[in-house]
């Protein structure tokens, strides 16, 4: 039995994907590592046949054309045969004495599972993650001590309150593989920030939680080339908008808060955080047709979901964002460099 697939999308990552995968190879026989060669132009592919050549049964190399991150997720998904799944980006990498415990701690699930009901096998486990600044040598430990109980199953009717700074991002997930594949969720190729949809659509189809506190994923923060680089975000701003529109609109947040309300109200949060990256952003570049595409962004909402609408605009961080005029653009730069400076991201 796999408990774990790992999934990690690489392209053109020669320089950095061998720290990645060496700290997941720890894992032995119980997980599957898939080494996904999104059409890389280096020599990313070879060293994924090497891998698979040196660990048969447990690295698997595919090869694909460039279809961009998500398509390196979605194909990862396709082939996983593990009872749980998790995407480990290419830069980045686990804890060795976090994932053992982690993976110990599924073992003695599924050991245990003849003598326990289905139901009580987690549809998703919850680690810590933490934001390695490794040029300025600095790291920031991302908890939830505050939301969930520490090693105790739990629902979405038993979390406690989520702090300004926290929310679930896909490096502290280790979704169930059926759950995922239930949810439906399959992310869009050539577009960046997918992750933002991979950690939000399977959220209401998860029953049952297990928060573990351990610092597992070191997510690797200061490449110029990276996603989350201001100016990079600022270059794919239209790739952020189609992301936080899809998000918007993936998940019926009335049906979700007629069966977990703390969920719904998460899930809220979650589409006015990027609401307000977006519209950051947007006012950031400054120009005419970035601001007609904050508006369009706003009545889109507008137009699909007013009730949802009205929450972002007057009850939710987004709406600091969509201040009136030249003041409240300068407002809204003002605060947004204040948070860059407290929470230490890109």
């Amino acid at each position: 039995m796999k408990y774990i697939t790992f999934t990690v999308p690489c392209y053109n990552s020669q320089d950095y994907m061998e720290r990645c995968i060496e700290s997941l190879l720890p894992g032995g026989e119980d997980v599957e590592i898939i080494i996904v060669d999104d059409g890389s132009k280096d020599a990313t592919g070879e060293i994924a046949d090497h891998y698979e050549r040196q660990y048969p049964g447990i690295v698997k190399a595919v090869h694909k054309e460039n279809g961009g991150h998500g398509s390196g997720v979605n194909a990862g998904l396709k082939q996983a045969s593990g009872m749980y799944f998790k995407v480990v980006d290419s830069d980045d990498w686990l804890d060795e004495t976090a994932y053992a415990k982690l993976l110990g701690r599924i073992k003695d699930f599924y050991v245990k599972k003849e003598t326990r009901l289905i139901g009580e096998v987690p549809d998703l486990f919850v680690c810590n993650y933490l934001y390695d600044h490794l040029d300025e040598g600095t790291s920031r430990v991302m908890h939830y001590t505050n939301v969930f109980p520490v090693e105790q199953m739990c629902d979405w009717n038993e979390i406690g309150r989520f702090h300004a700074s926290q929310y679930l991002i896909m490096h502290a997930l280790i979704f169930r593989t059926e759950v995922l594949r239930r949810s439906g969720v399959v992310l869009p190729e050539h577009t960046f920030y997918v992750d933002n949809i991979f950690a939000y659509q399977p959220l209401p189809f998860v029953e049952h939680i297990y928060y573990m506190n351990i610092d597992l994923y070191h997510y690797y923060i200061g490449r110029e080339d990276q996603s989350v680089n201001e100016k990079v975000l600022m270059s794919r701003i239209d790739q952020q908008i189609l992301v936080t529109e899809i998000v918007s609109k993936c998940v019926d947040l009335n049906e979700v808060k007629e069966i977990y309300p703390k969920l719904a109200e998460y899930m809220c949060r979650n589409i006015s955080i990027m609401m307000a990256i977006s519209s950051i952003h947007l006012i950031l570049i400054n120009s005419q047709e970035a601001y007609s595409k904050r508006r369009q962004l706003w009545r889109g909402i507008k137009e699909e979901n007013a009730r949802l609408y009205f929450r972002l605009k007057y009850t939710t961080l987004s709406g600091l964002t969509y201040l009136p005029g030249k003041v409240g653009g300068m407002l809204t730069k003002s605060g947004y460099r204040a948070a860059r400076k407290i929470y230490q991201f890109q």
